[in-house]
């Protein structure tokens, strides 16, 4: 990565220790911490480091470790919605932030939700995405449903910290489908890193039992939701209830069946072009975009960049004119754009057609 983290430590009122980072340029943009995280471990990984590169291009990132997670420690009092609240108040304090956006996902959308009603005079806007408003425990599920969360902790307490990473590998496949055999040992092993089993299970029945669906009808700032079609972690209806109840919220659907969207996959770009337009910073996801492109692809982008109509790129690549269109449908939705116009200008940004 081009610039380093800075971590650094804060204390809350009851003494837990949260650790948070500090990278990229920009406005400040506040990732909220959430379930199985380490700052140190996720800097160079598989898995995030497309999310810490590309964000932080256009912002000056702050992101902590819930307590009881990665580099933070528990205080005297066990985790609770609330309690997270006032975590993130400690470290948005101990970063000397003023006002500032807020990017949640998981089990952190209700923890952003609920700072931003508490503090409206601190968030200019929130990006959800991949959360929910109501917990497992008070969705209504199936008999089936509960009866597998019950299972899911018995083993996560059994036999989470074992070398045997076959308990752990159940939420890898669940937050990365379409994950390599590289990422998926890298996730096994953060969920190891991350949280001990006690702890762990302890963040993961206090999210069960979350309930903001009335506080999130009083958010007051400019929302953005977004929630991958297929997500198994959080399953879509989520996405469409929480743009639902939070006045004025725009939704934007990704094509995806993972939780964690990778960097490889057209969803991502479309995510970075969608948080930049929303949160008004300059697009940040041209160059990996551009890795994404087939050499044909990037070709035809270099000509139609250089102003070339459809018939003309045909007879210079010597292919038909219904060939050209296929290949400018796949690099739009490569590179998250709506037509020709906006390819264009981003393909000139990077420096391609000439000009």
């Amino acid at each position: 990565m081009a610039a380093n983290q800075r971590i650094r430590f804060a204390t809350t009122p009851d003494g837990a220790r949260l650790a948070y980072a500090v990278h990229g340029r920009g406005p400040a943009l506040v990732k909220v911490g959430h379930w199985l995280t380490h700052l140190e471990y996720e800097w160079d990984s598989p898995v995030w480091r497309h999310w810490l590169e590309d964000l932080g291009r256009s912002h000056r990132m702050v992101r902590y470790d819930s307590r009881e997670t990665g580099l933070s420690s528990g205080g005297g009092k066990e985790p609770s919605l609330s309690v997270w609240v006032e975590d993130l108040e400690t470290v948005v304090s101990a970063a000397g932030l003023d006002r500032f956006p807020l990017l949640a996902m998981l089990n952190a959308g209700p923890v952003a939700i609920e700072y931003a009603v508490r503090h409206p005079e601190k968030v200019t806007s929130l990006v959800l995405y991949g959360t929910f408003l109501l917990g497992r425990a008070q969705r209504g599920e199936s008999d089936r449903s509960r009866r597998e969360a019950e299972a899911l902790r018995t083993l996560m307490e059994v036999s989470w910290d074992e070398d045997n990473a076959s308990i752990r590998q159940l939420w890898s496949a669940r937050f990365i489908p379409d994950a390599s055999l590289d990422q998926f040992h890298w996730l096994n092993n953060l969920q190891l890193k991350s949280a001990t089993a006690d702890a762990a299970v302890r963040s993961m029945w206090v999210s069960h039992d979350i309930d903001v669906s009335e506080v999130a009808t009083r958010v007051a700032v400019p929302t953005l939701v977004l929630h991958s079609r297929n997500d198994a972690m959080v399953p879509l209806e989520n996405g469409y209830q929480v743009a639902a109840a939070i006045p004025d919220a725009s939704f934007v659907p990704l094509e995806s069946r993972n939780h964690i969207l990778l960097a490889h996959e057209p969803a991502w770009p479309r995510f970075l072009a969608s948080v930049g337009e929303f949160l008004g910073t300059e697009p940040s996801h041209m160059p990996r975009a551009l890795t994404m492109l087939t050499i044909r692809e990037r070709q035809l982008l270099e000509l139609m960049a250089a102003g070339l109509d459809n018939e003309t790129i045909a007879a210079k690549l010597v292919i038909s004119p219904k060939t050209v269109r296929n290949h400018i449908t796949h690099i739009f939705e490569k590179l998250a754009v709506a037509n020709r116009s906006q390819a264009i200008v981003l393909a000139r940004d990077a420096g391609l057609g000439g000009h």
